[in-house]
């Protein structure tokens, strides 16, 4: 299910859909407009906004549902992963089915998708002040926490299999903590391309227009804004941090490919072909860019980068020292 929210993220994203819906109600907004004046009414309401003003003063009304149905379902996607965590974790706790650690577990697990929730909400909510579209830095913060609670909830339930673990193969988890520390990173200039639109400028590989840094690269007031808040820096940075993670995948499977246990050899090889799949994708959508960022291929790109943390985080979660949460 959160794999899934963070498609439909995607999707919300990459078709403008994200400021469609200019409130947030948790009872009353898991309800759509129900008839001719409510959809009229929704729509005035996101009239009053710099996304309508500035960018789709000529929408009409069916134009306007077509984006706010991808805001709806992803709002609503997200309620009801909510309440398939509670309904059953709550039966569990005051059934005495859990034990001390495996609740505060859960209850983190809780608690990071409220503040997910949350920081989605402010993360519209600056889109809706003076500029038609959302903070990169909010955008990429609701992108990492997407991939915090996806990633810890791949721990909690390897953490609870009964099936014996492999022994600790504390070189493998050594360097596997460096793999997923640059894949998180590069998710997080993926959040930072979303967000700038940085992907649309340079639609070649491997140059970008023929230059291996562009010219106004590492350019800004100071070294964060010439790090975060410059498109072409941003774009560079992702790009060479794609191929840093793979040659680190890479070299880590090499050094890894004689581990004993069957489970973490098949993990390994799982990691080093998604990374290939990953960079294709990369490339790719990098390349079938235009004006915009096509949907699919840009929701699948965002897709394998979950998809690869969790294998790293799966591969780190065997390979180090452990302590099982049951008996």
């Amino acid at each position: 299910m959160v794999l899934l929210q963070v498609m439909l993220g995607g999707i919300t994203r990459l078709t403008g859909s994200g400021l469609s819906i200019t409130e947030w109600d948790v009872l009353m907004g898991a309800l759509p407009p129900m008839n001719a004046e409510q959809w009229n009414e929704a729509f005035d309401q996101y009239k009053q906004f710099p996304q309508y003003e500035l960018v789709n003063s000529d929408m009409d009304l069916p134009g306007f549902k077509s984006i706010f149905w991808w805001e709806y379902i992803h709002r609503n996607w997200a309620r009801l992963i909510g309440l398939v965590f509670l309904i059953p974790f709550l039966y569990f706790w005051f059934s005495g089915r859990l034990n001390k650690a495996m609740r505060n577990r859960f209850l983190v697990v809780f608690l990071l998708g409220g503040l997910q929730g949350f920081m989605g909400w402010i993360m519209v909510a600056s889109g809706l002040i003076d500029k038609p579209w959302v903070s990169p830095y909010n955008l990429t913060m609701h992108l990492l926490l997407a991939l915090l609670v996806f990633l810890y909830l791949i721990w909690l339930a390897l953490s609870m299999r009964k099936k014996p673990v492999p022994t600790d193969h504390p070189v493998a988890a050594k360097h596997i903590r460096w793999v997923l520390g640059i894949i998180v990173v590069q998710i997080a200039f993926g959040g930072f391309m979303a967000g700038t639109k940085a992907g649309l400028l340079f639609q070649t590989w491997p140059l970008m227009n023929g230059t291996v840094i562009p010219p106004n690269a590492f350019h800004g007031a100071n070294a964060m804004a010439a790090i975060f808040d410059n498109p072409t820096t941003i774009n560079f940075v992702h790009r060479t941090l794609g191929i840093l993670v793979f040659l680190a995948v890479g070299i880590f499977w090499l050094q890894n490919r004689r581990f004993s246990a069957p489970s973490m050899r098949r993990l390994e090889h799982a990691l080093l072909l998604m990374v290939f799949l990953q960079f294709l994708l990369g490339v790719t959508t990098l390349l079938l860019a235009s004006t915009h960022i096509p949907v699919f291929w840009g929701v699948v790109h965002q897709l394998g980068a979950f998809i690869l943390a969790g294998i790293a985080t799966a591969i780190l979660y065997y390979a180090r020292p452990r302590k099982p949460l049951i008996g």
